[in-house]
């Protein structure tokens, strides 16, 4: 389970909901509160006698310089300006004027508050008061109620404040100004706010609220509603707070306010994270990063992009989230802000120990951003960075050094008064105490923790210190308790609608149940769980993104796989194991099944054709960018990590283009995904009486393997994923040294245990984890340890049963297509190719031995590692030349050399072709599998550079309705193993373009080898009419039974994944 999603771990989304104060920003309406407006007199008090029209004079001079002076609002003019008031107010007093004495007094009041002298200012105004009182001055007495509500606000004094607010509402009614009197409404709803009393906040500002919508005030309704949905959003109520952020988005675009507008999108953004809509949560930041950057404002954008480094992480894109995480650390040391690139180091820090785990680096930036915070004097967030460098040492079992962290936190944050950091660091006290045995002093912690968290009002940190609550319990072996808390902290995701966070407590749950041998509770929760992922997992229009997620949440369904095999051992026939079969479908492949799903659909149909233009754009954009990774520069340097960047960038914004290509098409709105298929389902839909699936599952603490038949199942309990994983290493780093015999031990654990059930049958492998890199096919008959499998069984790999169910659903009605066989082969890399200097010879170099110089692998190169020279594949032309002769001419396309293009791979006619035989290098990317492709010619006939890297997001775009893909290139059968999908790779980007089967490599296989062999191959199908299943397993046997190939590394690397009929 990820760091992250643990009880120690701080990085849920969810705290992100208190990154916004609640603070709201009433726009100024008519100066009735005398705010930096020059007072004015309602009253006109004459004068009596020419000394006191003088002095009246001299007053209103004296005044109008204070004022002057007042405005320019230094620490020195208001000093002046009260100097200069006190002169005025004694003329009015010899003026005999209280209205002049009364408006002095309330402009000193405003002076001294704006000083920071608040007790002075309530004095001077309610001086005031009483005058305007005895005046009858209602102006007067509500701009003195007002003011002097705002002092005891500024000093705390809350329910002072509200006294006053409250004496000003019923004048304001009576002059009907109601704008003047929502503004006092929404300041007690603040101060209401301030005390927790959120319902007493909201019925005030909803009254604001009415007043303002019958004043037609756009911008501060908008305004009130956006405070609204702050409190909400606080309360936990999501639902309720996207409500209030629409309709304030409504008035914010209708006056074209595009900051406030942007801030709001910005507000909905957390509140969809936080529902788990994460889709919708980009969407929305997205919008608002889009008006930013219309508007200049860096300061958001980097703020912007720190919140989408946050979602990628929930959705487990780590490389998408690191490059906007370092986006916005870059953007915040451009604007020069300290605070901002100490959050950001802060975030990459923690990105780089939860999420990758590299210890070293986290503190480097932890540190960095310490010191940042301590040049700036935040003492708080410097204890924060020693609360987080303490999750690190606690997760290596450093306790003693995690407790001292921790309790330098817990003195600043107490000396802070900061309750909710100073409850999680008890919290975490009493975890690190209750692991190193002191039970006494965990209980005292945990207590302290506990007795603060009951006092807080937010209920997603009560959660989160709830479920931490639990986690200490449980460690104390107090499981009652630990229950008692994690049931409380659920019952608190539910009441916000937070999806995510209420699979985790139920997931957790279902872990404790099953250790307390309450196995069918258990099974409730876990089956609770799963319901939320599968219903957030849709939610993600990004199939990119879908992987990604689906990968962070595998720790459930093998939790559930487990379950349900010991329950399957407490009662065997109960079924137990056919669900089991069922979840490990479920857990499987899901995304290759939508996208062959959305494939056969055409889901593409009727969308805006400008956003396909855009996405076309972008396609091209992304291959010039990788072009120039691949190729060094003029000055032999490749500026890798600036086109590194820019790539990144592109991927991101085709991953979002292609997220609201779905979203806006008609087709998609109306497609309906099959479910995994069950046991019953497979026996009927997928496998037939000479087939037997072997479907495996890898577990951190037993694993398992399916064996079913079309009338049976059988289940088989196998060690622990790392015991596999070590038996399995030298097959994944085979060479020509390997024999059969070496897999012997791997095959006792894989093979044995269904030795009796082999027979003959045709074997459809479904793999998990290391499994997927191993070929089966070369691994030894349990009982014979010198042959290989292959020589009695058919082998099929697929990443699921149900793929192969899918693609017969949509290609059962397909007509072959007219040609036979097209070939690209032996493409021309390099400027110092001869092709290039004379006139094409037509090669054909005699086999060698093995054993001696190979002119050269097929070498798939990693795309990450800057740019790359690719050996001429001199026997790719042997191999072509020999499928080519099987064929006739007008059956036939022949694509070598200069041919063998990026322009000849994409052309619409390659369409008309049953066979597609690519013989070419190739280039893998494990981080972005959409930059995995085949390498085709580099330059034309003239020597000029070409693009001639066919991409995997280039694949997906082809029409390819061909019976066979062939990848002649090596490690063509592999990519980016992603939980839950498998690898990620070339394979499911040629069925998705319409490919019944596709042939791929699990390794770099020599040149001369592959020359023989896939010869051999096309020869039993075009001449020997066998499916391409049987004749692979032919070409091989061949191999095998020559002196010369007999290493399994020289031919069992090609496999098939398809359907076999």
């Amino acid at each position: 389970m990820n760091k992250q999603n643990k009880f120690w771990g701080t990085a849920l989304l969810t705290t992100i909901l208190f990154l916004f104060p609640g603070v709201l920003a009433i726009a100024t309406p008519k100066p009735l509160f005398n705010q930096g407006k020059r007072p004015i007199s309602n009253i006109a008090q004459q004068p009596a006698t020419t000394e006191q029209q003088t002095a009246k004079e001299l007053a209103e001079k004296a005044f109008e310089a204070a004022w002057q002076l007042q405005n320019q609002e230094t620490v020195e003019s208001l000093k002046q300006a009260i100097a200069k008031y006190q002169e005025a107010i004694q003329l009015f007093r010899a003026a005999a004027d209280q209205h002049g004495e009364a408006k002095t007094l309330g402009s000193i009041g405003i002076a001294y508050s704006q000083l920071g002298e608040q007790e002075q200012a309530i004095n001077c105004l309610n001086q005031s008061l009483k005058l305007s009182e005895a005046e009858k001055n209602i102006p007067n007495q509500i701009t003195s109620l007002v003011r002097i509500g705002l002092a005891y606000q500024k000093l705390n004094q809350l329910q002072q404040s509200i006294s006053y607010y409250e004496k000003a509402l019923p004048l304001l009614r009576t002059t009907g100004e109601k704008a003047q009197e929502a503004l006092v409404l929404a300041k007690i709803a603040l101060v209401y706010q301030s005390l927790s009393n959120f319902e007493q906040a909201i019925a005030y500002f909803n009254q604001a609220l009415i007043l303002y919508e019958a004043e037609k005030d756009s911008a501060n309704a908008a305004n009130t509603l956006k405070a609204l949905g702050l409190i909400y959003q606080s309360l936990g109520n999501n639902q309720g707070a996207i409500a209030q952020y629409e309709k304030a988005l409504s008035y914010w675009q209708a006056i074209n306010s595009n900051s406030e507008a942007a801030s709001v999108l910005k507000l909905m953004g957390a509140t969809a994270s936080n529902l788990g809509d994460y889709q919708q949560a980009i969407n929305y930041y997205n919008q608002a990063i889009y008006i930013w950057q219309y508007l200049g404002e860096k300061d958001q954008i980097a703020q912007s992009f720190q919140f989408l480094g946050q979602l990628y992480i929930q959705l487990g894109d780590i490389d998408t989230s690191l490059s906007y995480q370092k986006q916005a650390f870059s953007l915040w040391e451009a604007l020069n802000d300290s605070a901002g690139q100490a959050q950001m180091l802060s975030e990459i820090g923690l990105t780089y120990y939860t999420i990758l785990d590299d210890t070293k680096q986290a503190i480097s930036y932890y540190e960095q951003a310490r010191s940042l915070w301590g040049s700036l004097k935040k003492p708080a967030e410097e204890a924060k960075i020693l609360n987080a460098i303490s999750s690190i040492y606690y997760w290596s079992k450093n306790y003693q050094q995690a407790r001292e962290y921790l309790n330098q936190s817990l003195q600043i944050f107490q000396a802070q008064k900061l309750p909710s950091w100073e409850a999680e660091t008890l919290g975490k006290l009493a975890m690190v105490y209750s692991l190193l045995g002191d039970k006494d002093q965990a209980l005292i912690y945990l207590n302290q923790a506990i007795s603060i968290i009951e006092t807080l009002p937010h209920p997603d940190f009560k959660a989160l210190e709830f479920s931490r609550a639990a986690n200490t319990y449980y460690l104390l072996k107090d499981y009652e308790k630990g229950l008692k808390y994690h049931n409380q902290s659920l019952q608190l995701w539910q009441g916000m609608g937070n999806l995510s966070n209420q699979a985790f407590e139920l997931a957790i749950i279902a872990r404790i149940e099953r250790d307390r041998g309450n196995f069918n509770q258990s099974l409730t929760n876990i089956e609770a769980a799963i319901k939320i992922i599968e219903g957030l997992r849709t939610k993600i229009g990004s199939q990119e993104l879908r992987q990604s997620y689906f990968a962070t949440v595998q720790d459930y369904y093998q939790f559930y796989i487990d379950l349900l095999m010991q329950l399957h051992q407490q009662n065997p026939s109960q079924g137990y194991d056919a669900m089991a079969l069922h979840a490990s479908e479920s857990s499987r492949a899901r995304s290759l099944v939508e996208l062959l799903t959305e494939a056969g659909a055409n889901i593409r149909f009727g969308v805006d054709p400008k956003l396909l233009e855009q996405e076309q754009n972008l396609r091209l954009l992304l291959n010039a960018v990788e072009r120039r990774r691949q190729e060094p520069s003029s000055d032999g340097s490749t500026q890798f990590d600036q086109i590194k960047q820019q790539s990144q960038s592109l991927i991101n914004q085709l991953d979002e283009l292609k997220a609201k290509i779905r979203l806006t098409s008609p087709r998609y709105a109306n497609l309906k995904y099959p479910e995994p298929l069950n046991l019953q389902e497979i026996q009927q839909q997928v496998l037939d009486d000479d087939t037997l699936l072997l479907e495996y599952s890898l577990g951190s603490f037993r694993s398992y393997l399916w064996a079913v038949t079309k009338n049976s199942i059988t289940s088989y309990v196998l060690p622990k994923q790392s015991e596999i994983e070590e038996i399995a290493k030298p097959w994944r780093e085979i060479n020509e040294s390997t024999s059969v015999e070496s897999g012997l031990p791997l095959s006792e654990i894989l093979l044995k245990p269904v030795a009796s059930q082999l027979g003959n049958k045709r074997l459809l492998i479904v793999g998990d984890g290391v499994l997927q890199y191993i070929p089966f096919a070369a691994l030894p008959i349990p009982s014979q340890p010198n042959t290989p499998l292959l020589v009695e069984h058919e082998i099929v790999t697929s990443p699921s049963t149900s793929t192969i169910a899918i693609q017969r659903e949509q290609l059962q009605n397909r007509s072959t297509v007219a040609k036979t066989v097209a070939v690209l082969a032996d493409p021309v890399y390099s400027l110092n190719d001869s092709r290039l200097t004379s006139t094409v010879a037509t090669t054909n170099p005699e086999t060698t031995n093995p054993s001696g110089q190979s002119p050269v692998k097929r070498g798939v190169s990693g795309i990450g590692e800057g740019a790359k020279t690719y050996s001429r594949l001199e026997f790719a032309h042997t191999e072509a030349e020999k499928i080519l002769a099987l064929v006739p001419e007008t059956q036939r396309l022949q694509a070598l050399d200069f041919n063998a293009s990026l322009s000849q791979a994409t052309n619409p006619n390659l369409s008309q072709y049953q066979m597609i035989h690519f013989a070419t290098h190739g280039v893998l990317d494990t981080v972005n599998p959409e930059l995995s492709g085949v390498v085709l010619s580099l330059f034309n006939q003239q020597g000029q550079p070409q693009d001639g890297f066919l991409h995997l997001h280039d694949i997906f775009n082809l029409n390819l309705p061909a019976e066979l893909v062939v990848l002649s290139a090596c490690q063509t059968g592999l990519g980016k193993e992603t939980k839950g999908e498998g690898l990620v790779g070339m394979t499911r980007g040629f069925m998705y373009a319409g490919a019944r089967r596709v042939v791929v490599s699990l390794w770099s296989v020599d040149d001369v080898a592959t020359s023989e062999i896939m010869p051999k191959f096309y020869q039993k199908m075009l001449e020997g009419g066998q499916n391409p299943i049987v004749a692979l397993r032919a070409a091989q046997l061949e191999m095998w039974n020559s002196e010369l190939w007999q290493s399994p590394y020289y031919w069992a690397a090609f496999t098939v994944q398809g359907d076999w009929r």
